[in-house]
């Protein structure tokens, strides 16, 4: 086997958790309460698979000489589009950049990693999920929404050393366009079923494959079908590691098609150099890679503090609400739709993805771009060099909490945002975790939605100001 590497693992949880034990307490009267521990990670209003896998990305994407990307979802918004290109754009990669969407199982995104191990070039896989379930349903509070992102080349600090994988139409979990929530069948049968007909099979084969034997695993993380079904895996093949997957869940939810990327990261977070840590994942067969650990992996820190960060919620209509599981009506003020013309984001759409800015002549800093540069004493167009203000350092300069204009999560914060390059943008904030914004608060910039379009069934992208450090859970 070629030396192949993964160089770096990367998650990104959304701000929100909800309190799995406060769904319960709402559910009782109805005995739809389920398990009541743990948390729930909870996607904002202008969060969806895209930008959740663009968050997870954005470490692997400066200085790069990434030559594929792979957007990896069950759950993105388009199925006549593709998402891919999307992150090209919000990354600033280069056009010639190769880049498809996989989809259709929960493995798909563990597919992507292992299909570009056995390849060549630098490759990265960004998966993201924020899927639906019917309230009440057991999966609406066992599902959780959150991004993983992996970057794979020639040289890196975890190098491949065996894998198996197994193709099998097993149906243990379905969505589809006629039944667009998760319908899951009886945990027991698929517990007993699959854990011996296809898991813990696949793994054994990738542990022989690599030469390696049980004992020698140090961290699993290995996304299971169904909650607790490690114990079952681990039995059955040996294995006494920690399953690092089964601790993401408890805190965050089952992550889809990003699940066993980020409890990856997770894994070799913890994992020293010489161990090896097993991967897997399942959804219409399974795939098992076997890694050995050789060095430093740039954002399993990130991945681990994601996890520790967070604002738990007891809210259960607010949870309702942003999950679409409850459909509010929110008067007149929200039956404006914004239509998004194809001509603007032919023309402009690379620079507001990019969040790319111009520099002109004086050193002045402007967003968006203009053939004659804002400054008073501009006497004439001239060209604007780049400057990418996604990831400058900035603080804000106004803030207004407006209750007037509609959000699906009021209230609508926006104000002036002071770049430390010079550029000064009005713009809306984000992720406001109850304690509001105020003058001279440091912010970063975070990839959301801009507008949905419910009519029409299509949404942009833009970028939003969110404080700079997020609370930890309890805090």
């Amino acid at each position: 086997m070629s030396d192949r590497f993964v160089a770096g693992l990367s998650g990104y949880l959304p701000l929100m958790r909800m309190d799995r034990a406060a769904a319960a307490r709402a559910l009782k009267f109805s005995n739809l309460s389920g398990r009541g521990a743990g948390f729930r990670a909870v996607a904002g209003w202008d969060e969806d698979p895209v930008t959740l896998a663009l968050e997870a990305a954005r470490p692997f994407a400066m200085g790069s000489n990434i030559s594929k990307l792979v957007f990896a979802s069950t759950s993105a918004p388009f199925f006549e589009r593709a998402h891919a290109p999307l992150l090209v754009d919000a990354l600033t990669l280069d056009p010639s950049v190769r880049s498809f969407d996989v989809a259709g199982s929960r493995r798909c995104a563990l597919s992507a990693l292992l299909d570009a191990l056995l390849g060549s070039g630098d490759a990265l896989i960004a998966a993201g999920e924020k899927r639906s379930a019917q309230a009440g349903n057991p999966l609406h509070l066992a599902f959780g929404d959150g991004g993983a992102a992996v970057r794979v080349s020639d040289r890196g600090g975890a190098r491949l050393i065996g894998h198996a994988s197994r193709t099998a139409d097993f149906v243990d979990l379905y969505a589809s366009r006629e039944h667009p929530y998760a319908y899951g069948y009886e945990e027991r049968f698929v517990r007993e079923v699959l854990v011996a007909r296809i898991v813990a099979p696949t793994i054994k084969a990738a542990l022989a494959n690599a030469g390696a034997t049980p004992d020698r695993v140090a961290f699993a993380a290995v996304h299971e079908p169904v909650a607790g079904a490690w114990r079952d895996i681990a039995k059955q093949t040996g294995i006494g590691a920690p399953n690092l997957a089964a601790d993401l869940a408890a805190g965050a939810g089952d992550l889809g098609a990003a699940h066993a990327l980020y409890a990856a990261a997770l894994a070799f977070e913890r994992a020293a150099v010489g161990d090896l840590v097993l991967v897997a994942g399942f959804g219409s067969g399974c795939d098992a890679l076997v890694f050995e650990k050789t060095g430093a992996l740039s954002g399993v820190r990130e991945a681990a503090q994601h996890l520790r960060e967070g604002v738990a919620t007891d809210d259960y209509v607010r949870f309702l609400s942003l999950t679409e599981a409850l459909d509010l009506d929110w008067g007149v003020r929200a039956e404006f739709e914004q239509k998004a013309q194809a001509t603007v984001l032919a023309r402009y759409g690379r620079d507001m993805m990019g969040f790319v800015g111009g520099r002109d002549s004086a050193g002045n800093v402007q967003f968006p771009k203009s053939n004659i540069p804002v400054r008073p004493d501009a006497t004439g167009p001239e060209k604007l060099a780049d400057v990418r203000l996604a990831d400058e350092p900035a603080r804000i300069v106004s803030a207004t909490a407006d209750r007037l204009n509609f959000t699906p999560d009021p209230p609508f914060w926006f104000g002036l945002v002071q770049f430390d390059c010079g550029a000064r943008i009005m713009m809306e904030f984000t992720d406001d975790s109850d304690g509001g914004f105020s003058v001279g608060d440091p912010v970063r910039m975070r990839f959301r939605i801009k507008s949905r379009n419910r009519q029409l069934g299509f949404r942009t992208y833009f970028w939003k100001a969110a404080p700079l450090a997020r609370p930890a859970m309890g805090a």
